[in-house]
């Protein structure tokens, strides 16, 4: 299965300079998780609802830009590599979400943990058909050649 089947389109982006408070709401009133951060049409990194969620990061939101909260790299996948090398590299790299990106590098979806266990939940293995069952009606007698001694 690739990964053009199961990410989310369009994607929700944000710009560099964008205060984080706007950011932040904006996911909130979206229940959405994951931004993809832009520079024009450049992707230069990733903001999570976890770079910004709790009491904590309140004050930081309200004095600071996605560029200076944002993961500033960003994993991306094409849009036409298979669901296990998008898992794979959200295990290996230890992230949330990926970019989708086509052949001329340009945004096109997002894929997430969430899309992934949305699959894994819905059933991602092929319905098994059960083969014939074959059954021996009679069974014919064993017929060794008589060889003469």
């Amino acid at each position: 299965m690739r990964i053009s089947q199961i990410m989310t389109r369009p994607v929700e982006t944000a710009a560099l300079d964008e205060p984080a408070e706007n950011v932040w709401e904006r996911m909130r009133l979206k229940k959405i998780h994951h931004l993809v951060v832009k520079d024009g049409s450049r992707i230069v990194g990733v903001l999570s609802a976890r770079d910004l969620e709790g009491d904590e990061r309140e004050p930081l939101r309200k004095q600071l830009t996605v560029r200076e909260l944002m993961t500033p790299f960003a994993v991306k996948v094409r849009d036409t590599s298979t669901v296990r090398r998008a898992a794979n590299l959200m295990r290996g790299w230890t992230v949330g979400c990926l970019p989708v990106v086509d052949a001329r590098e340009r945004l096109v979806g997002i894929v997430t943990v969430s899309d992934l266990l949305g699959l894994l939940g819905g059933g991602l293995e092929k319905p098994m058909v059960k083969p014939p069952r074959w059954t021996l009606r009679q069974r014919a007698p064993r017929h060794t050649p008589h060889v003469p001694a």
